[in-house]
């Protein structure tokens, strides 16, 4: 159940975020919320990270769809107790699932949080996939800890 709520609460809150973006900003628009730090710039993306591959949209709703549907194998997989390791599948598929819901809508992917120490504009989605796979590693790495296998 971990598993199913985190990908709609994901899912969710990123619709809610760039409905408001694409609501209340133009595209290429930027606010200062910390000058030259944090901005809020509402981009479409029609790639990847940088753009990458762009109008390559088939590629991206491909990968996306079989990203959701292993975490919806996984999840069938992995004991109930291990929640951290369910939350991890959760993030990663409620934010491939938020990605894949604009590139179908759109061909796009509306991106919004601009760091001004990161070379690209990112969004809630992206962030979710982004901690899912670092939670994941963190796991894969405390078992093999656990187990002896690191030294």
């Amino acid at each position: 159940m971990l598993v199913w709520l985190t990908i709609i609460g994901v899912w969710i809150i990123d619709r809610v975020l760039k409905i408001l973006i694409q609501g209340y900003f133009y595209p290429n628009e930027t606010f200062a919320v910390i000058p030259n730090i944090f901005h809020i710039t509402y981009v479409l993306n029609p790639g990847a990270a940088f753009g990458l591959m762009a109008g390559r949209t088939w590629v991206f709703v491909l990968t996306a769809l079989l990203v959701v549907a292993g975490v919806v194998y996984a999840q069938f997989r992995i004991p109930r107790e291990e929640k951290i390791l369910r939350l991890a599948l959760g993030l990663i598929g409620g934010g491939a699932l938020g990605n894949v819901y604009d590139r179908i809508m759109t061909g796009k992917v509306v991106d919004y949080l601009d760091f001004r120490i990161w070379p690209f504009v990112f969004n809630f989605a992206d962030s979710m996939i982004v901690i899912g796979v670092g939670l994941l590693l963190l796991i894969m790495y405390l078992k093999d800890r656990k187990s002896g296998r690191m030294e």
